[in-house]
């Protein structure tokens, strides 16, 4: 496999630069091509803005989805940004690796998934009918590609239960599954979650080391988180609501859009 693991995390010698290095280690040693964007390191460039669309006339009010969508047709997206998006169409896995900062990723990984995510790219693509909505929600650019989530957060996994106060960490990585990695095609892995990191030692380290070449080892084959295709049949269209006949009794919010009988994916 070719797979991209996109890295954000500002210190390399972080609990999470070691669990990158641990991953690519694990990954290479059992054959597989792997390229590494470090978001950091690179120096990139999170904030849409202008300088994103060198075509835009000066002067002409910045309309960000159609910018992105002419700059995309025209070729004309940033070296930066296309270096990326080549990265990705040569993966056939996508990793994401970041420490759980305010509830979701760094802004530095949210603004690579703004540039490099661009109209004509990952959204904004497909027949819009009574019958299709798009190319999106298990179709598009990226369908055939399988995605996973390396996470860690300083909360105890018990913060993130069922119960928990901080919610379940199934709804809190739900926008980026379902919404930044599902949405243009990706086949979605339960995430790789390292909980407590801030007070892990030396043996807590092996012992999470190992759970992740575990993952690492079977990254082809892990069952997707069973979401529903947008297209499917299982979504009114252009509502895109849920069909009323659809879903376990008593299921509401994020858990309805995965198919009868599924449950947690951390």
């Amino acid at each position: 496999m070719k797979v991209l693991l996109v890295f954000a995390h500002p210190e390399p010698r972080s609990l999470n630069g070691a669990l990158r290095d641990v991953a690519v280690a694990e990954l290479r040693r059992l054959g597989h091509e792997v390229q590494v964007s470090d978001l950091y390191a690179q120096g990139w460039k999170p904030a849409v803005d202008r300088a994103d669309f060198p075509g835009l006339a000066p002067g002409e009010r910045l309309l960000p989805t159609v910018a992105s969508k002419a700059a995309f047709d025209a070729g004309e997206l940033t070296q930066d940004v296309r270096d990326e998006i080549d990265k990705l169409l040569w993966a056939d896995a996508v990793i994401l690796q970041f420490p759980l900062w305010w509830f979701t990723m760094p802004a530095i990984l949210k603004g690579w998934v703004e540039r490099v995510f661009a109209c004509g790219f990952a959204y904004g693509v497909g027949e819009h009918s009574d019958k299709r909505w798009g190319n999106r929600y298990g179709e598009g650019a990226l369908a055939g590609k399988r995605a996973m989530l390396i996470v860690t957060t300083g909360g105890w996994e018990q913060h993130y239960g069922p119960r928990g106060i901080n919610g379940p960490i199934d709804d809190l990585l739900f926008p980026i599954h379902h919404g930044i990695l599902f949405y243009p095609g990706c086949e979605v892995l339960p995430p790789y979650v390292l909980y407590q990191a801030g007070r892990l030692d030396s043996a807590g380290f092996e012992a999470a080391a190992e759970q992740l070449r575990e993952r690492m080892r079977t990254l082809a084959e892990t069952p997707p988180i069973p979401y529903r295709r947008q297209n499917g049949g299982d979504y009114l269209i252009p509502t895109m609501e849920l069909r009323p006949e659809l879903g376990v009794a008593g299921t509401e919010g994020f858990a309805v859009h995965l198919r009868d009988g599924a449950g947690s994916t951390a």
